[in-house]
């Protein structure tokens, strides 16, 4: 049976995302998101930080259109890793490695609509500023008049 490994989370990212290079040039950057959970027994509030991880297309969207404190919508999935550090102990490390960024608010940008991308829109597949993820054409809608019956 395939395993599925899938996460959608919304929060606000706790600092200004940094972009950086790998020494090939490929963009990434991480940051953290921090989650509301559900209220506890005794009201209480809870908020989980979560480390994110975005490459090329997605990490340059996050990084000219987020700031600290905005609300981001990330889909992705999870990935454990790990490394040996300076004084040979091991270390892990899991983080949400998003293919998907897009606003939680409404952020209007130059052509006033809400932006999202992701991967494979940053590849080409659509525009890399701005659009609906996973979506090739908008949806076309017909108007109905207020006597005509409903579908179903």
């Amino acid at each position: 049976m395939p395993s599925i490994n899938s996460v959608v989370l919304m929060g606000r990212i706790t600092a200004d995302p940094e972009m950086k290079q790998t020494t090939s040039g490929v963009s990434v950057t991480s940051f953290t998101l921090a989650v509301d959970r559900k209220y506890t027994r005794e009201g209480a509030a809870q908020t989980d930080f979560i480390p994110v991880i975005a490459w090329r297309g997605t990490a340059e969207f996050i990084c000219r259109n987020f700031s600290k404190g905005a609300m981001m919508i990330v889909e992705g999935e999870i990935q454990t890793r790990s490394w040996t550090d300076g004084q040979g102990r091991k270390q892990y490390k899991t983080e949400v490695v998003a293919s998907e960024a897009s606003f939680g608010e409404t952020k209007r940008i130059s052509n006033g609509s809400n932006a999202t991308i992701s991967e494979r829109d940053a590849q080409g597949a659509a525009s890399p500023s701005y659009g609906y993820a996973s979506h090739a054409a908008s949806p076309s809608f017909e108007t109905m008049s207020a006597d005509d019956d409903l579908p179903f």
